[in-house]
């Protein structure tokens, strides 16, 4: 039987007559928009996080694009952000008319190089939206230290992160706006879409509550441009039910993660394992490896039945939707290097450590063939 990549039908087994219960209080009440379990999970998520206020949204996706639009991002200004990411980052930015600047990767975490920040800002800067890629945080106070001086707002892209933590302070908590994704396979993941914001703003959670419903301020009466960006309420009240044990799948997750590192440092030299700063502590929404002839090791796991993702084979200023905003002898070799060698393994709450043997062994295999 092959591997799972992510195993969500194990971990819904653990925690079936909670989501069952709470799915029919849902069904009961048949509030499924806006719903009792949307403000309750809002107001553990912005606990949870350490902010003053978390709104809920549809997706990771519309938690960026709402950001931008309540910072008024649009025409002429410029977004700072990174080419290794999934295209959502750097779309958003696209869609209000705006222009993605990318700034080249740390070779270590593989997040935005914040040495490099400054080099790009411009009289046109309005935003720095770093990505806190695959469950580790970028430099954030770094980051956030540049935006202070250039009077910048700072967007951290949290999809994969939520959970992890930045010198002691949680992911999404740690500047202007934080952004998260619960799509199914995040490390705390709905039965659909979904995602929320954070900030500790009252004015910036006012005009988000705004934009989640077609930018209305009351009833019928729309004071800006908004989308339909709200969270379902089964997806809410799923949301509760996991939450309950998302603590537990982090300590399980960083368990799984430091039983890999074990094995591929015993077993396969060739092979960097994630290295987590001292600074973070990371909720592994992949673990990522770095190989050679990766589409040969690709190809020869499969065959055994394991299998394998990578995130991301090409970067954002290399497709053709980006290339206009990419100026001549623009070059991010980190990044190009990264997405010619990154390899995410299985991974997930409940991995068991025969599982991640029999993956290693397959790797060992792969490689030395």
């Amino acid at each position: 039987m092959a591997i799972p990549f992510v195993d969500l039908k194990a971990q819904y087994r653990n925690i079936a007559p909670d989501v069952q219960r709470r799915i029919n209080q849902v069904l009961e009440h048949g509030q499924y928009i806006l719903g009792p379990e949307v403000f309750e999970l809002e107001s553990k998520l912005a606990s949870y996080v350490g902010v003053k206020h978390c709104i809920s949204t549809s997706s990771g996706t519309d938690s960026l694009l709402m950001a931008l639009m309540a910072l008024n991002v649009g025409p002429g200004d410029e977004v700072i952000t990174t080419p290794f990411s999934f295209m959502a980052t750097a779309e958003v930015i696209a869609l209000l008319g705006a222009t993605p600047v990318f700034v080249d990767i740390d070779a270590t975490t593989y997040n935005i190089d914040a040495t490099k920040i400054r080099s790009v800002v411009s009289e046109n800067t309005k935003v720095i939206l770093p990505v806190s890629l695959f469950g580790q945080c970028a430099d954030m106070d770094e980051i956030n230290d540049i935006a202070r001086e250039y009077e910048l707002a700072v967007i951290e892209d949290g999809a994969q992160s939520f959970g992890a933590t930045y010198k002691g302070n949680k992911s999404c908590g740690l500047s202007t706006l934080g952004a998260t994704s619960f799509f199914p396979t995040k490390p705390l993941g709905c039965y659909g879409d979904g995602g929320a914001l954070f900030t500790n703003d009252d004015d910036l959670n006012r005009i988000l509550r705004e934009i989640r419903v077609h930018g209305q301020e009351s009833r019928y009466r729309q004071s800006r441009l908004g989308i339909n960006g709200r969270l379902d309420t089964i997806q809410a009240a799923i949301l509760l039910a996991k939450l309950d044990i998302f603590d537990s799948d982090i300590k399980k997750r960083a368990l799984a993660a430091s039983r890999y590192s074990d094995l591929l440092k015993a077993e396969i030299a060739s092979v960097e394992p994630p290295d987590i700063l001292t600074s973070n502590v990371s909720v592994y929404a992949q673990y990522t490896i770095r190989i050679k002839n990766r589409e040969k090791v690709i190809q020869r796991l499969s065959s055994m039945g394991i299998p394998s993702a990578v995130h991301y084979p090409g970067l954002l200023p290399a497709q053709p939707v980006f290339k206009h905003f990419v100026a001549q002898g623009d070059s991010f070799p980190i990044a190009e290097n990264a997405a010619q060698t990154v390899l995410s393994l299985p991974m997930h709450p409940e991995i068991e450590l025969v599982e991640q043997e029999e993956v290693v062994a397959g790797l060992k295999n792969a490689l030395d063939n």
